[in-house]
């Protein structure tokens, strides 16, 4: 009895870093049946939820079942890759002493890059965001600084173990004031069309891309209690973000205008800066998700392309949602040969890839517009976010389903 609990006990400690690091819980499952074979378990059934797992195991007469609880949800790409390769890529038997060795070794790793590292992406990314949907020089110039800003003192307070929604709503509050007081104090008339872009898009690291994503896929492998607890988490963090934010932009006053969309351009400068703009975006995203060099390269690629594609189909007179499905498909695509070539889960190259595509000036409609009781422009304005927001994420499915058979079976 007791080497089954021993084994069991160790693999539902693997099952929690994986829910930890953000792993969809398909795949979790899928691990963990990996990893139960090499452990001499002969039969395993797992129930999996956002905040834990429950599991029970027979061997030999020996039936045990063990609940764990997983801690707050979290996102690391390099824990992911790592755990996905311990239990697919061995082979022979495994003792839950090995295993617990290779877990420990696991949990020391840090975070592969500085806070200061990260922030600086973020900024950047804050800024190419700003820059490729209409925002003038000085409101691309502050998203960089409320961005990097901003995410630093996410990092410092989560450091600190502060609650999570707390934290979402605190950030948000201070980078967009950061970003208000910087247009009010060096803009020549205050905040205009032009600087609606980066109020938005300096707040956009907050937005729980990778649990959205997740909790879609795990919807359609048939997982739906992790599903609907990661949406609840998600839908948690949004609105966190939303009331910081229309806390900002109820005290400033600002208005739901926007720059007038910049007609389709074939200057070789203006391409090559949404280019730059979209490969720094993709950049910034792989680093906050804690991802190797490669696949921060990788990423920045993907990025690059789905989002011209998604761009290039909008200038040509294709509605966004359509056009959004389209570059998300084929960063979806693109991502099958990715994960062949450099043996990284999926999720950590797609996920962080359509980030650029997040619709975040129907987001700002939406609130500054409740804000000032126009209901029914505001409705119009959250339609359009959440029909470019469930293209994103069902582009991303049909690669899926494309490219990996398995998607297209129930097992």
């Amino acid at each position: 009895m007791s080497s089954v609990r021993e084994a069991l006990d160790v693999l539902l400690r693997f099952g929690r870093l994986m829910m930890q690091a953000g792993d969809t819980a398909f795949r979790v499952r899928e691990s963990m049946g990996a990893l139960s074979d090499r452990l001499g378990i002969e039969a395993l059934a797992v129930q999996i939820a956002l905040n834990g797992l429950t599991a029970s195991a027979r061997q030999g007469g020996d039936l045990v079942t063990i609940t764990c609880e997983v801690g707050p949800p979290g996102i690391n790409a390099w824990r992911i890759a790592t755990l996905e390769r311990l239990a697919h890529e061995g082979s022979g038997g495994l003792t839950p002493d090995a295993l617990a060795k290779e877990l420990d070794a696991i949990e020391a790793v840090p975070a592969l890059r500085s806070i200061a590292t990260v922030a600086i992406a973020i900024g950047l990314a804050s800024g190419a965001f700003s820059y490729l949907n209409g925002g003038d020089s000085l409101g691309t110039a502050m998203a960089v600084v409320a961005g990097g800003f901003g995410q630093s003192l996410r990092a410092l307070l989560l450091r600190h173990r502060g609650n999570q929604y707390a934290v979402t709503a605190l950030t948000t509050v201070a980078t967009a004031s950061l970003y208000c007081i910087g247009i009010a104090t060096l803009g020549a008339t205050g905040f205009g069309p032009g600087h609606a872009a980066g109020f938005i898009f300096s707040v956009l690291f907050l937005v729980p891309g990778f649990p959205l994503v997740a909790s879609l896929l795990d919807a359609v492998q048939h997982q739906p209690v992790a599903s609907l607890s990661r949406l609840f988490y998600s839908t948690m963090i949004l609105l966190a973000a939303a009331i910081g934010l229309s806390a900002v932009a109820a005290v400033a006053g600002l208005a739901a205008t926007v720059a007038p969309a910049t007609p389709p351009s074939i200057v070789p400068l203006a391409l090559a800066l949404r280019a730059l703009a979209s490969l720094l975006a993709g950049f910034g995203f792989a680093a906050l998700y804690n991802s190797s060099t490669r696949v921060v390269l990788a990423v920045g690629v993907l990025s690059l392309l789905g989002n011209e594609l998604r761009l290039a189909l909008h200038d040509l007179g294709m509605p966004l949602p359509p056009a959004t499905f389209l570059g998300a498909l084929l960063v979806g695509l693109l991502a099958s040969l990715v994960e062949a070539r450099l043996h990284e889960p999926r999720i950590t190259v797609t996920v962080p890839s359509i980030i650029i595509m997040t619709p975040g000036l129907f987001a700002f409609q939406t609130i500054v517009m409740l804000n000032q009781g126009q209901v029914l422009t505001a409705l119009q304005a959250g339609a359009n976010f959440c029909f470019v927001v469930g293209a994103m994420a069902m582009g991303l499915a049909a690669a899926r389903f494309v490219t990996e058979r398995r998607w297209l079976v129930e097992s």
